[in-house]
C-alpha cells in the first residue's frame, strides 16, 4: 500500500480510491474531493518500472502521398512545373501549361515537336523567333520568348542563389537571356545570358547557370527570352535552389516542420497515387529513378496533375535517410481502381517489386543496386517494410496477388516485414502477414469513442498499422481544434495499446494551399509559407512516445478525458522526463488530481518540469497564413510538479505535463515482457 498526501494528513490509496467513487457519487464531500461530480476528476499513475510496457520504437511516423501538390510543387524544391513540355501528353501539337509565350504572333512562333534527345520524353519546345535586333522586324526591348510561373509562383529570396539546368539546340548562333522576374515581367531579380556559336548548339547541349536573386518576390517566374532571329529548341527546364534540406532538393522549412514530429517512419508514396484510377497511371519506381532528365513522368488519374517525378523512388529513400527514419515502401499489387492484373499475370509485377527492394538493399554491384550506387547512394538504404498495395482488400484479384507478392518476397527477403491491405483488428487474417493496414477517416465524436478500438484486439498474430486516421467532414473544415482533440484521443487510446499497434500515421501530410483535393491537413503551405493545423500540432505531443514505456493509470472521472501516462529519456541532455497527456473532450473546465506512485520523495523536479496546452475560444478554430499560430500549444513552466498535483484542465483542451525526475527513479523500459492487462 503507498500514502497519497494531502495537506498534512496521509490518506491510505485504497481510501482515496474509494472516497472519490463515494463523493462524486453518493457523498457531497470526501477529502474535498467530488465537490462537482461533473468538473473534478483523479488521474492516479503507477510509475512502477515493474507495471511498465515499452513502446514500439516505431509506433508514430509520417505517411506522404503526392495530394494537394505535397511534393510537386512542394516538398520537392523544384521551381519549374512541367519542366520537360510533357504534361501535354506524347501527341503534338501539344498544350504547355503554364508556360506561356511573351511577345505576339509576329515575333515567334511556340509549338512542340518530338525531337527530344531522351527517348523517354520526346516532347521539346521550339520556339521560333520572327524578330530579330536589327533590321525591318525589331524585337520588343526585353526581347520576346516564354516564361514559367512555376507552381502559383516561385518564391525567390533576395542573397539566394538558383542553379537553372536546360537543355538547348539551334539551327544557328544564340544570346539567351535566363531570368527571374516577378510575376509581370516588370522587375528582374535576376538574370545571365547564354551566348554559344551555331557549331556549340547545333546539338542538344545542356547549359547551367546560377543566379543570384537581388531582392525577395515570391510571386516570381523564370523566363527565357531573346533578341534574335533563327529557330531555338529547349527541352527539360530546370530552376532549383541551392539551399535545400541536406542538399538533397527538399524545401528545408517543410522538412524541418516533419524533422520536430519525430518521425519513426516514412510511409511513401501513396496512398491512391500508388493505385491510379487506371493501373497505366500508377506510379512506377522504375519511371521514377535515374538523371532527373530522363524520368518521362505522369499524369495521377487519381488527384488529377501531372508530375514530372523529380521527387522519386530514389528521393523518398533519401529522404526518409536524412530524417533518421525508416522508410515504409507501398507498391501496386496490380490493382487500380477501376482495373486489375489477373492472379496468373501477376508476376511481372511482382518482378518489379523484387527488383525495388534490390534497389534500396542490394549490393552495389547487383543490376539495380548498381543504379543507386551510380546515383549517388552505393550504401544500402535501410528497408525493411513494404506494403503489398493500399486499400485494395475485397477486390477480386487481392488475395490471390498477394499470396504471389508474400510468397516471392519472403523467399528472397526473409527479413522484410510486409502490410497487408486487410483489417485484422476484429478477426483474423486469412492469409500471412507482419502487418494488417487500418485506415479510419470520421466525425469528431466517433474518433473520439475509438480510442478503446484496440482494447480488445487479439495480441496474437500480425500487429494493427494504422496508416492514415483523420476526422473528416463538416467537424474538420480545414483543419479544426476539435478534430484535433479527437485525434488526440485517438493516439493516446493507441499508445495504451501499442502491444497490438505498433505503427501509426495521419493523412493526408501536405496541402498546397491553391490545389486542396482534400481537407484537413496536417501542413499548410504555398511557395512562400507554412503552417501546421491543430493535427499537426497533436503529433507534437507524441514525438517522444516512440521507444518510451507508457504506465499504468487509472482515471476516475465522468467527464469526457481521456489521459496517459509515459516515461521517456532525452538522451543528448541525459535527463528522464514523467509526461502526462490528458485530453478533455468536454465543454467544461476540469480541475484534475494528479497522484503518482512509485517514485522516491522529491523525485519529481521542481524546475525543469513543464507544461504545455493546446486549446482555443472556439472548437472550429483553424490556423491560417494570416494566424498560423491561432490554435497552437502554449508552453508554460509548471510551478507545483510533483507527485500529487492538483490542475486545471480548461474546457476543450489537450494538456501534457513533462515532469522531470531524477534519472535513478524513472528507467525506460529495453523488452516487452508485460501484459496488456493492467493499461
Amino acid at each position: 500500500m503507498w500514502w497519497y498526501k494531502m495537506g498534512s494528513c496521509k490518506v491510505p490509496y485504497s481510501v482515496l480510491l474509494l472516497c472519490f467513487f463515494v463523493g462524486n457519487f453518493f457523498v457531497p464531500q470526501c477529502l474535498a474531493i467530488g465537490v462537482d461530480a461533473n468538473k473534478t476528476a483523479l488521474l492516479l499513475v503507477n510509475a512502477s518500472e515493474a507495471l511498465g510496457r515499452p513502446i514500439p520504437k516505431t509506433l508514430f511516423g509520417i505517411f506522404f502521398e503526392e495530394i494537394n501538390h505535397a511534393g510537386a510543387g512542394g516538398l520537392w524544391a523544384e521551381l519549374v512545373s512541367n519542366r520537360g513540355f510533357e504534361a501535354g501528353g506524347p501527341n503534338v501539337p501539344s498544350n504547355i501549361d503554364p508556360w506561356s509565350i511573351i511577345g505576339d504572333e509576329f515575333s515567334l512562333i511556340v509549338s512542340t515537336d518530338l525531337s527530344s534527345c531522351f527517348e523517354r520524353n520526346k516532347v521539346a519546345l521550339r520556339m521560333e523567333v520572327l524578330c530579330d535586333s536589327e533590321g525591318t522586324a525589331i524585337c520588343p526591348a526585353g526581347g520576346v520568348g516564354v516564361y514559367n510561373p512555376g507552381f502559383w509562383g516561385m518564391n525567390i529570396l533576395e542573397g539566394k542563389t538558383y542553379k537553372v539546368l536546360l537543355y538547348v539546340r539551334s539551327s544557328g548562333a544564340i544570346n539567351v537571356s535566363v531570368s527571374l522576374m516577378g510575376s509581370d515581367g516588370l522587375q528582374t531579380l535576376s538574370t545571365a545570358n547564354i551566348i554559344a556559336s551555331a557549331s556549340e548548339v547545333s546539338n542538344w547541349t545542356k547549359m547551367e547557370v546560377l543566379l543570384k536573386a537581388n531582392a525577395t518576390n515570391p510571386n516570381s517566374r523564370l523566363q527565357l527570352t531573346t533578341t534574335r532571329k533563327g529557330v531555338i529548341w529547349f527541352d527539360q527546364v530546370s530552376a532549383m535552389p541551392l539551399d535545400t534540406y541536406k542538399g538533397h532538393g527538399f524545401r528545408s522549412e517543410l522538412v524541418e516542420m516533419l524533422a520536430v514530429l519525430k518521425p519513426r517512419f516514412i510511409r511513401f508514396p501513396g496512398g491512391c497515387f500508388v493505385e491510379g484510377e487506371w493501373l497505366r497511371n500508377a506510379f512506377r519506381w522504375k519511371a521514377s529513378i535515374g538523371p532527373w532528365e530522363e524520368r518521362p513522368g505522369h499524369f495521377g488519374d487519381v488527384w488529377m496533375y501531372w508530375t514530372d517525378d523529380g521527387l522519386g523512388y530514389f528521393e523518398f529513400l533519401q529522404l526518409a535517410e536524412d530524417l533518421g527514419t525508416l522508410p515504409i515502401w507501398v507498391f501496386n499489387n496490380g490493382v487500380s481502381h477501376n482495373d486489375q492484373v489477373d492472379t496468373s499475370s501477376v508476376i511481372p509485377f511482382v518482378q518489379e517489386a523484387l527488383d525495388g527492394i534490390e534497389f534500396a538493399r542490394g549490393d552495389p554491384n547487383s543490376t539495380w543496386g548498381s543504379i543507386r550506387a551510380a546515383m549517388g547512394h552505393p550504401e544500402p538504404f535501410d528497408l525493411r517494410y513494404v506494403a503489398i498495395g493500399n486499400e485494395d482488400c475485397g477486390k477480386k484479384n487481392y488475395r490471390g496477388n498477394y499470396l504471389k507478392f508474400y510468397s516471392a518476397i519472403n523467399k528472397t527477403y526473409p527479413d522484410i516485414k510486409m502490410i497487408s491491405n486487410c483489417d485484422g483488428s476484429s478477426q483474423p487474417l486469412d492469409h500471412p502477414a507482419h502487418f494488417y493496414d487500418f485506415h479510419v477517416y470520421t466525425s469528431a465524436n466517433n474518433l473520439f469513442t475509438m480510442a478503446n478500438q484496440f482494447d480488445h484486439t487479439s495480441r496474437e498474430g500480425p500487429k494493427a498499422f494504422v496508416s492514415e486516421y483523420a476526422v473528416t467532414g463538416k467537424d474538420a473544415g480545414k483543419g479544426s481544434l476539435l478534430a484535433a482533440l479527437a485525434e488526440a484521443a485517438f493516439l493516446i487510446g493507441i499508445e495504451k495499446n501499442s502491444d497490438v499497434v505498433e505503427m501509426a500515421s495521419y493523412a493526408p501530410l501536405f496541402v498546397n494551399a491553391n490545389d486542396r483535393r482534400w481537407n484537413p491537413d496536417a501542413i499548410v503551405f504555398d511557395s512562400s509559407q507554412q503552417y501546421g493545423t491543430p493535427s499537426y500540432w497533436v503529433q507534437s505531443f507524441f514525438a517522444e512516445s516512440s521507444g518510451a514505456t507508457v504506465l499504468h493509470t487509472t482515471l476516475n472521472s465522468n467527464t469526457s478525458l481521456i489521459a496517459s501516462a509515459i516515461t521517456w529519456k532525452d538522451s543528448d541532455a541525459d535527463k528522464t522526463y514523467l509526461k502526462i497527456k490528458v485530453v478533455n473532450f468536454g465543454s467544461d473546465q476540469v480541475n484534475l488530481t494528479i497522484s503518482v506512485d512509485g517514485l522516491e520523495h522529491n523525485s519529481i523536479q521542481l524546475s525543469g518540469s513543464t507544461k504545455s496546452v493546446l486549446t482555443s475560444g472556439n472548437l472550429m478554430d483553424e490556423n491560417s497564413f494570416k494566424e498560423p499560430t491561432k490554435v497552437k500549444p502554449a508552453f508554460t513552466m509548471l510551478e507545483n510538479a510533483g507527485k500529487d498535483m492538483d490542475v486545471i484542465l480548461p474546457p476543450h483542451s489537450f494538456t501534457s505535463f513533462d515532469l522531470l525526475t531524477e534519472s535513478s527513479d524513472l528507467r525506460t523500459m529495453a523488452t516487452d515482457t508485460f501484459s496488456r492487462s493492467s493499461y
